[in-house]
């Protein structure tokens, strides 16, 4: 099944980001991919553009950044700035704002959620079909 670019089935979805909208502002992810164990979102900036101030009441947050160059400011007055690659984890109720002070459009990936950890169960499958737990 195939709907604005993202191609689906019962097993996975593949697609990108521009497949998922134009211009700037948020890009939902969650649910034209049919993820269901965390949210998550692309974020578009335009040069110079700064977010509000937030926080959340449950929802811890790491964005990674795809493209172009951010400032993130917390609530201690803290800002790190972070380019293509890099990341920044953030507590829920720690207040943030984020800030594109590149030349171009930022593009930057937010993912939350709450208790999601799952430890570590991987399992390799050679292409025999045989399996080996990791």
């Amino acid at each position: 099944m195939s709907e604005n670019g993202i191609v689906s089935s019962e097993d996975y979805s593949v697609g990108s980001i521009d497949d998922l909208g134009e211009g700037w502002g948020f890009r939902k992810i969650r649910r034209p991919l049919g993820v269901t164990a965390f949210g998550i979102n692309a974020i578009v900036l335009p040069p110079g553009y700064d977010t509000n101030n937030h926080y959340h009441e449950q929802q811890e947050e790491t964005y990674f950044v795809h493209s172009g160059r951010i400032a993130i400011t917390f609530g201690d007055g803290t800002t790190h700035e972070l380019g293509p690659g890099g990341l920044a984890r953030v507590a829920p109720r720690t207040v943030r704002r984020l800030k594109n002070v590149g030349d171009g459009d930022a593009i930057y990936l937010c993912v939350g959620g709450k208790d999601g950890y799952v430890e570590r169960d991987g399992v390799k499958v050679e292409d025999d079909g045989s399996e080996t737990r990791r």
